[in-house]
């Protein structure tokens, strides 16, 4: 049966799920070696097809996740599984879809970048690299109004349009990614609603936004400033030289009326504070459809297909995550503050943040201070890895065309995330 069972008694299915779930990680690291694979084969071949599939970091999860659920019906309990998989709870995939989809839309597009660009030209520096550094610092904390998965779609958009676009060096690319990561993990902190992990806790917690400002808020704010100045000095030089005016067409779809703007900016709005209710944002998102079509002439073409990939990416987490508590929560519950920060952000880097802040939640009497460790730690290792935080595959998805034919390095996501991550790490502790 799909049940939780003690660490040193797991069931048949816990052991199951864990050894899928560390198949899953392992075949992450290994995409780019499925797509030179997918080179050796005839261009349209079944191989070259299947090898393709399996080096799209996209899948990894939901396939390991329906292999998970189809061997369990099969062998272990089908009435079992089956209750399982329909408990699941899968409104975070489906919100990142839809506001994925929302946020790729051109007035939403164009709306970020002027906002953001316009605050990168007041600062009184170099034009191209003080919208590097705005974008970095905006972005981000948008996403403690947002949502973080708004806020990393917008941002990553940004980025590709203005920079990735424009063959900025191998170093930069990584150095970018692997801050945006961690800036969007500790960003959306500022308030009690928007990022994944504390949501998470904060009602049971009673966390309200005095508390989130006064704990969480203002460290993180540092961190991403910091973080992002140190970036933007190292390549200082390479960003100086990169044209970020997106050239203007005479053409007419490229002025966009003030009331298309203004409606795709409605609707955004309202997904956004129905992001906990389904049957709202899905309705609300098959509005937007209806307003894209009827104003195509205004619209680049919708980005679909990518942002249910990556549902697929979270869809495989929930149901993989929800039986990994066996081994989780008695880690969790032997450590002290300090041990518990720092196993949380090493965690963290293996699992989704929002699912070891929630076995937190389960802990009974776990103590103020192993409150906060456990929820710092996690976001601040929330960038170490595409699997780390939830928006993190949307942005992965936006961002890796511009990493050439292998796609983004685990290993050089990991090596670039790790300066951001110790900053935010040493901020929300020590201060």
């Amino acid at each position: 049966m799909l049940e939780i069972s003690s660490f040193q008694n797991p069931s048949l299915s816990e052991m199951g799920a864990t050894i899928f779930f560390a198949i899953a990680i392992i075949h992450t690291f290994l995409c780019s070696q499925f797509q030179k694979l997918a080179k050796r084969y005839p261009e349209g071949s079944i191989g070259e097809n299947i090898f393709h599939l399996l080096g799209e970091v996209e899948v990894v999860f939901g396939l390991w996740a329906g292999l998970f659920i189809l061997s369990s019906m099969l062998f272990i309990d089908f009435k079992e599984t089956l209750f399982y998989l329909e408990n699941r709870n899968f409104t975070e995939p489906l919100f990142v879809f839809v506001i994925m989809a929302t946020c790729a839309s051109k007035p939403i597009l164009e709306l970020s970048g002027n906002l953001i660009r316009t605050c990168g030209q007041a600062l009184p520096i170099n034009k191209s690299l003080g919208f590097y550094i705005a974008i970095l610092i905006i972005g981000p904390v948008l996403g403690s109004f947002i949502t973080e998965p708004a806020a990393m779609t917008v941002t990553a958009l940004v980025l590709f349009r203005n920079f990735y676009s424009n063959n900025i060096s191998t170093d930069l690319k990584y150095a970018t990614i692997g801050l945006l990561f961690v800036n969007i993990s500790i960003g959306g902190t500022l308030t009690p609603y928007a990022a994944p992990p504390v949501l998470m806790v904060a009602a049971k917690w009673n966390w309200d936004l005095q508390f989130m400002l006064t704990n969480f808020g203002w460290k993180s704010l540092v961190a991403i400033t910091l973080s992002t100045v140190l970036i933007a000095f190292r390549f200082r030089r390479e960003i100086s030289r990169i044209d970020t005016q997106v050239p203007t067409s005479k053409s007419k779809n490229t002025s966009l009326p003030l009331w298309v703007t203004f409606l795709h900016l409605l609707i955004l709005t309202l997904i956004v504070f129905s992001a906990h209710h389904p049957t709202l944002f899905v309705g609300l998102f098959l509005f937007f459809l209806g307003i894209a079509t009827v104003t195509k002439e205004y619209q680049n073409e919708l980005k679909i297909k990518e942002a249910l990939l990556v549902s697929f990416f979270l869809g495989g987490l929930v149901i993989l995550g929800g039986l990994q508590s066996w081994w989780i929560e008695p880690v969790l519950t032997n450590l002290s503050a300090l041990p518990l920060f720092l196993g949380s952000m090493t965690l963290t880097a293996f699992t989704d943040n929002a699912a070891i802040t929630y076995l937190g939640s389960q802990i009974p009497y776990l103590s103020d201070a192993s409150k906060y460790a456990l929820v710092a730690g996690s976001v601040a290792g929330g960038g170490l890895t595409v699997i780390a935080n939830a928006p993190n595959p949307a942005g992965y998805s936006t961002l890796n065309p511009a990493f050439g034919p292998h796609g983004i390095s685990p290993i050089k996501l990991f090596l670039s995330a790790c300066l951001p991550t110790f900053i935010a790490g040493l901020c929300l502790w020590v201060f």
